[in-house]
């Protein structure tokens, strides 16, 4: 049964409402993973280069990533989120994926993690992060996959609360296919790598069983940048070299 749509929030408004819930689950095993994977991929791209975060929430990727970046910086649209991510010392403002901050050609690798999907204007922000890359350098683009076990999963359960009176279906999202995906990119980005995030996990909860948690974190790590299984990850990231 297909549900009707919900009401939407703008997304400021969202994102302001789940700041005060966004870290509540956050130590959990299966946003650990998620984690792990995404501060993976940007140390194996932006070790020792200058380094920005598109949509960086209250700062848990940005405060990793600034361990091992030469610089590290990042913009949310949420004050409530910036709120959390300025108390960890991060260098962040306030600002639309559809309109950086920060001067042309500034930075090695631009990155966005669990954000894309939530803005309509998806080719405007991808021309930004273009923008904002030097030539050579790289844009690291997160997506829900349209033909995925995670799609399949959100489709039929019911909606997640994100705080009191918000659940994850008051915000504007969209999934995509690799054809989708691949009209998007401005012409001077051109993909050249893909890694496929939460491939197998059919819930979050698997990662909470013992011995099982653990096989399925291991098989993830492994199947992350394998041609074939991580093309039906839940989260697609397009690595997409400058020209």
């Amino acid at each position: 049964m297909v549900r009707p749509p919900m009401s939407r929030l703008d997304n400021q408004t969202y994102y302001d409402d789940f700041a005060g819930w966004y870290e509540r689950e956050r130590h959990l095993p299966y946003h650990r993973m998620l984690d792990d994977l995404e501060v993976e991929l940007v140390e194996r791209y932006g070790s020792g280069k200058d380094v920005f975060e598109v949509g960086c929430g209250t700062g848990l990727i940005l405060e990793r990533t600034a361990r091992f970046a030469k610089s590290a910086a990042g913009i949310d649209l949420s004050a409530g989120m910036l709120a959390k991510a300025r108390a960890r010392g991060l260098s962040v403002a306030q600002a639309s994926a559809t309109a950086l901050p920060i001067a042309t050609a500034s930075v090695d690798v631009a990155y966005s993690f669990k954000v894309l999907a939530h803005i309509p204007d998806i080719e405007g922000a991808l021309r930004e992060m273009a923008r904002i890359v030097r030539p050579g350098g790289w844009v690291l683009a997160e997506f829900y996959n349209a033909r995925s076990l995670r799609r399949l999963v959100k489709a039929l359960k019911p909606p997640t609360a994100v705080s009191e009176q918000t659940h994850d279906e008051h915000v504007y999202t969209r999934y995509d296919d690799r054809a989708a995906i691949k009209s998007y990119l401005p012409r001077d980005l051109e993909w050249i790598d893909t890694r496929g995030i939460r491939v197998i996990t059919p819930v979050a909860k698997v990662l909470e069983v013992p011995l099982l948690g653990s096989a399925v974190r291991w098989a993830e790590h492994r199947l992350a940048d394998l041609p074939g299984a991580r093309d039906v990850g839940g989260f697609l990231v397009a690595c997409c070299r400058r020209r």
